[in-house]
């Protein structure tokens, strides 16, 4: 095993069966579980690579390096729904370490795929071994032969953003693009081989601009959401919501953007009714796994907690 220390991330050389590192911390769990030792390209020394400041548009730019930390802190005034929910996940020593490309980007907790003796979809299989085997964790919207949601809650925050990723080579995704419809089952995301997401590009900051998140976990913290919701939206001075953004984790194979819910919302006040009509839609369309089932409700109740938590920030 080698490690390479990127100088630039102008259309970088990444060898066949290299892996990137920023922070890592996902990459070496990985690396331990599969007992692997590839070739690791370093992106820590890339001029840049990390720092938050001004984007196009009068937006702002989050350079992929930057730590999950920096941006819960630095941004909860201007982009509080991304801020929260960097706040929320994982623990303060990973929230330190980790970044915001790395978390973006990371791959699925499938315990199958993470196996060094199992192939699945993703490892370069053809089938999907959790869905004939256990699946407690999976999806509840079944729209793919790989049955596993992703884990990047700052990708399910990005998305309600409209955000926009710049890459290595010069060419720009928005992140719904870059994570796609998530029907492929061997694939995490949408990034083109041989390139690196470079930056994060936010749309100028909304004023007044209220957020909440919720993750719904099986133990008291540190754990991996089971089902996660993120909001955001305006009140005007009678209460009524307008601009509602509402996205959903942990349900299928990408983080979802929740229309439905957010047109229920918007023009309304936030109460109990409009609450619950929001959870409904959010729910509508579920076709969950035999040990899935019990998502459906968990996604109600997320989304209450989470509408409920939003009202009480007016």
């Amino acid at each position: 095993m080698t490690v390479t220390f990127l100088e630039s991330a102008d259309n970088p050389e990444i060898p066949p069966g290299a892996v990137v590192r920023a922070g890592g911390t996902d990459l070496q769990e990985r690396l331990r579980s599969a007992n692997s030792r590839p070739d690791i390209i370093d992106l820590t020394r890339i001029p840049g690579f990390a720092g938050i400041g001004d984007g196009p548009d009068g937006g702002t730019r989050i350079g992929a390096g930057t730590r999950i930390a920096v941006v819960a802190r630095d941004l909860l005034d201007s982009y509080p729904a991304l801020a929260i929910t960097s706040d929320g996940l994982a623990t303060p020593q990973i929230r330190n370490v980790g970044t915001i490309g790395g978390n973006l980007l990371q791959r699925t907790r499938c315990w199958y795929y993470r196996h060094p003796e199992i192939d699945c979809h993703k490892s370069g299989g053809d089938s999907c071994p959790a869905r004939t085997g256990r699946h407690l964790y999976g999806v509840v919207f079944d729209r793919s032969d790989c049955v596993h949601p992703p884990p990047s809650s700052i990708a399910m925050a990005l998305l309600i953003y409209d955000a926009t990723v710049s890459l290595s080579d010069g060419s720009e995704l928005s992140v719904a693009e870059l994570l796609g419809d998530g029907v492929d089952p061997a694939k995490d995301n949408q990034l083109p081989d041989g390139t690196l997401v470079v930056s994060v590009d936010l749309p100028a900051a909304m004023s007044g601009e209220e957020a909440a998140y919720f993750r719904s976990i099986s133990r008291f913290e540190a754990e991996w959401p089971l089902v996660e919701a993120v909001v955001r939206a305006r009140r005007s001075p009678d209460g009524a919501i307008s601009d509602a953004a509402v996205g959903l984790g942990g349900v299928a194979t990408v983080p979802l953007r929740m229309t439905e819910a957010e047109r229920v919302l918007n023009g309304r006040d936030l109460d109990d009714e409009a609450i619950a009509e929001a959870a409904e839609a959010c729910a509508a369309g579920a076709n969950p796994l035999p040990e899935t089932r019990y998502k459906v409700d968990l996604v109600r109740a997320t989304v209450i907690e989470a509408l409920g938590r939003l009202r009480a920030t007016g």
